[in-house]
């Protein structure tokens, strides 16, 4: 809708996983690094956590395209705590025959299946998205399928990507063989104020705008909305590039992003998601919101 308008070769702003709009600032990049540790060395277990939001699965998905031919890489995305026993998920995330009724022969099924993988000379790994939501019971089952490794052999490697509540989940004392075994752990940070001007500069760049669209107190009231988090950062500024676009607004300054902000905070339609964005949809007026802390945060 706006892209002609402000010369976007598409929407810069979108929730849509691309890993060629990914921004590989400080935080990203030792996020990616330690992804890649963990698969190119062969870890028994990676874990990687995150607020919601803030870019785990577009990191994986970033990762993954370096994948080689000799990895055999299955995914598990729809968790929840009442998924039932996880070896037929983990079988129908390889595209191998779940429906046998005893886990014993779904055992044999996995088993083997590694083994022919390893005769392949293919290294076969599990991602699990959206871990956080996996019962104690579960994460067991998952450390007793890694016990299919044989001494040096490596066949199976798992990274379990999910919220901060994984970690807590992880610290659990019936979880402590589990925890010897991660190899890898990595928790990825919000953006601080000039990463996420930096990212916002970037998707604008990367759909072909070279001029600034939004000024730099701007760019510092957006971060400050969002706290940093990436899928924040797309809501606040697609909703705020849809209204300049209405309005014929060719640089989006921090006056007409409050007006915006009050406008969809009034309707009760702009999800900040985090607890700090009370502060926006409790908006009064401009003049109180910019008193106090935020003066300096513009500043």
């Amino acid at each position: 809708m706006y892209e002609e308008f402000y010369g976007f070769s598409e929407k810069p702003f979108t929730l849509q996983t691309n890993p060629e709009m990914l921004y590989m600032g400080d935080v990203h990049t030792a996020a990616c690094s330690m992804l890649e540790y963990g698969l190119l060395n062969r870890a028994g277990f990676t874990v990687i956590t995150g607020e919601i939001g803030c870019g785990k699965t577009t990191l994986l998905a970033k990762v993954l395209q370096t994948v080689g031919d000799n990895q055999t890489v299955g995914f598990i995305n729809h968790t929840h705590e009442h998924m039932g026993d996880l070896l037929p998920w983990v079988l129908h995330a390889f595209n191998l025959d779940y429906s046998a009724e005893s886990q014993i022969k779904q055992y044999d099924i996995f088993r083997n299946f590694l083994r022919e993988e390893k005769g392949l000379n293919n290294i076969v790994i599990l991602v699990v998205d959206e871990a956080q939501n996996l019962s104690l019971e579960r994460l067991e089952e998952l450390r007793t399928l890694s016990n299919i490794n044989f001494g040096s052999e490596l066949l199976l490697q798992i990274v379990l990507i999910g919220q901060p509540e994984l970690r807590e989940r992880l610290k659990h004392p019936r979880l402590r063989q589990f925890v010897q075994r991660i190899a890898v752990d990595y928790h990825v940070p919000s953006l601080d104020r000039s990463e996420t001007c930096r990212y916002i500069e970037h998707r604008c760049l990367q759909v072909g705008r070279l001029k600034p669209v939004f000024s730099s107190k701007a760019l510092s009231l957006l971060h400050y909305l969002s706290d940093g988090i990436p899928r924040v950062i797309n809501v606040l500024c697609d909703t705020v590039l849809s209204y300049g676009f209405a309005d014929n607004k060719q640089i989006i300054d921090e006056d007409y992003i409050l007006t915006v902000i009050k406008d969809r905070a009034e309707g009760g339609l702009l999800a900040l998601g985090v607890e700090p964005k009370k502060k926006a949809v409790r908006l009064q007026s401009k003049a109180e919101f910019l008193e106090g802390n935020l003066k300096q945060a513009l500043d």
